[in-house]
């Protein structure tokens, strides 16, 4: 090194430490809510939209979807379209006439109304891993218990680019199965003051959900006219939805609460292996689904979901981060948008069984084409591990990070004179450097982001401070925001009535 830069360094670093070094694992409130204004990446031509056009309303119109509620069965029936069974064979003209009556974009209220979420247009919002039985911190994979389910509800809170915890962050299994719904969304509600998801077992347990909600935010008309929670209703792919995802879905969009409908498409198990016709599938689905929300209430929002990955074919195993998760994931993107539907799609998603290279590449294989499609709501942003089996505490935290990143990333360059920084070429001339220059000085604490979890460090540091790798950092952070974690506030009166609410539903339900 050059003594000079090595002395001009020495100053600059000193400058630094005094105001600019934000500490690792400090929390950073952001306002608002992301908003992609970069161009979308769009693959499909005019043509390809063509063709899936005509597939899926082949699939409506000549093998139908099967629907396992005599409800939606008459609700179809009333509506002229035709019903052998449980199968109903849709005419794709009623259906878009259903779809239409969708808002194209909506409001959702959160505790705390500064993170309150506007789903659609160019809003991104981004929610916590959902659904696995198992959680592993550091080196131990065990069963996921109520109190991961607590502190990754913290995480969410202490996270400056999450806008929800989501809902079954992780399945508690040390918590009785009929009333653990109850304790979770009581978590969901009091630990966090974002939006949150509902639960989706059961008709009673979107109830509960409901009627929790309500007290939450001053009863049943105050969360219809502006929903309060987003509520996942899976297809049972190949095109069949299932009674008990039904009945929760009949409960909230009667409640004019959103739902994602979503198909669950692994090509090559639940979709034949050809992506064209993984995306067919995919909209026959979706779009049946979203046309039943519309004979619930016409007018509920809904969001159109895509899960959409592929089988190894040798071992049968999902896989994530593959490049065709990731091309289905882009073409999703514009398929919504060519029906004028907020998406659900995308998220840090692996088949890795540890937080290693594995899953951070896997992760952004998926990652970056959430940014590039504009997702609207993005579950699994932060935490999937294994193929969704397990909730990672360090993968919560690098998945934190590279959220950040992109939100970085996609946010448009700005432009102007005083960026060009001539002043700074005339003070420095030619064969100097910019490192003391006026304007570098000015703008060194905040010119450039600065990751929380990376490390820049010299190796001989690096070495003196434990030589931690990325897991390992991410671990002590985890720890860190936990210690430091603070609840929102929370009227006293309404947290009574809501523990009122579970000790009763507890007992009815047996427990």
């Amino acid at each position: 090194m050059e003594p000079w830069f090595h002395d001009l360094s020495v100053e600059f670093r000193a400058e630094r430490r005094q105001g600019c070094k934000t500490p690792r694992g400090s929390r950073v409130r952001r306002a608002g809510m992301f908003v992609n204004r970069m161009p979308r990446y769009e693959i499909l031509s005019p043509d390809a939209i063509t063709v899936l056009d005509t597939g899926w309303r082949r699939l409506l119109t000549e093998i139908g979807v099967e629907f396992a509620s005599p409800r939606a069965l008459r609700l179809f029936a009333d509506a002229g379209q035709r019903v052998e069974g449980e199968v109903v064979r849709l005419d794709p003209d009623f259906v878009l006439e259903q779809v239409a009556k969708a808002p194209r974009e909506f409001d959702v209220q959160a505790r705390d109304p500064e993170r309150s979420l506007h789903i659609g247009g160019d809003h991104m919002a981004f929610g916590a891993v959902y659904g696995p039985p198992f959680i592993r911190e550091g080196e131990v994979r065990r069963d996921a218990t109520m109190d991961d389910f607590r502190q990754l509800a913290m995480l969410t809170q202490t996270s400056g680019t999450l806008d929800s915890a989501g809902g079954v962050i992780c399945e508690p299994n040390d918590a009785p199965l009929d009333s653990r719904h109850l304790d979770m969304v009581y978590a969901l509600q009091t630990l966090t003051d974002r939006v949150y998801m509902g639960n989706v077992v059961s008709g009673e347990n979107a109830r509960d959900t409901l009627e929790m909600s309500a007290i939450l935010f001053g009863g049943r008309k105050a969360i219809e006219e502006t929903p309060v929670t987003i509520s996942l209703i899976n297809c049972n792919s190949p095109l069949r939805w299932d009674e008990r995802m039904l009945d929760a879905q009949f409960e909230y969009s009667a409640a004019g609460q959103p739902v994602v409908l979503t198909p669950f498409l692994l090509m090559g198990a639940m979709s034949p292996v050809s992506i064209p016709s993984a995306l067919v599938q995919q909209i026959a689905e979706a779009l049946a689904g979203i046309a039943l929300s519309q004979l619930i209430r016409p007018g509920t929002p809904v969001i159109f979901g895509s899960f959409l990955s592929n089988i190894d074919m040798q071992s049968g195993s999902p896989c994530f981060g593959t490049p065709e998760s990731a091309t289905g994931l882009l073409c999703t993107g514009q398929i919504a948008r060519h029906f004028g539907l907020p998406f659900r799609s995308g998220g840090a998603l692996t088949s890795s069984q540890m937080p290693d290279a594995q899953a951070a590449y896997e992760g952004l294989m998926t990652m970056l084409p959430t940014f590039l499609a504009g997702t609207n709501w993005v579950m699994h942003a932060a935490g999937w591990l294994e193929g969704g089996l397990v909730a990672s505490y360090e993968k919560f935290i690098i998945d934190l990070q590279l959220l950040e990143m992109l939100q970085q990333e996609f946010t448009p360059l700005e432009i102007d004179e005083a960026s060009l920084a001539f002043g700074a070429h005339e003070e420095v001339g030619h064969g100097g450097h910019f490192l003391g220059a006026a304007h570098t000085m000015e703008r060194f604490r905040t010119c450039f982001y600065r990751p929380f979890l990376s490390s820049s460090q010299n190796y001989e540091r690096w070495m003196k401070g434990g030589a931690q790798d990325t897991a390992a950092r991410a671990a002590e952070i985890a720890r860190t925001r936990l210690a430091e974690y603070e609840p929102p506030p929370l009227d006293d009166a309404i947290r009574a009535e809501l523990d009122d609410y579970v000790a009763r539903r507890r007992i009815e339900l047996g427990d």
